[in-house]
């Protein structure tokens, strides 16, 4: 018990630091692909709409 609290309380290793913050690096680089992912798939759907009501503005107007 007493060396588990030592073990919680101590001082990271430079290794032990390094990897922590691999890791985070590492979720933070997953984190920035999906958002950008999403981004890109934002943009294709509004470009897409775009594009669907310029075709329907055109259609009502020789209509009218």
């Amino acid at each position: 018990m007493i060396g588990m609290v030592k073990r919680l309380l101590a001082t990271p290793s430079p290794l032990e630091m390094a990897a922590r913050e691999l890791m985070q690096a590492q979720r933070a680089k997953l984190e920035a692909e999906s958002a950008r992912e999403y981004a890109h798939a934002m943009v294709c759907y509004n470009y897409d709409r775009i594009v669907r009501l310029q075709e329907r503005l055109t259609e009502m107007k020789e209509q009218a």
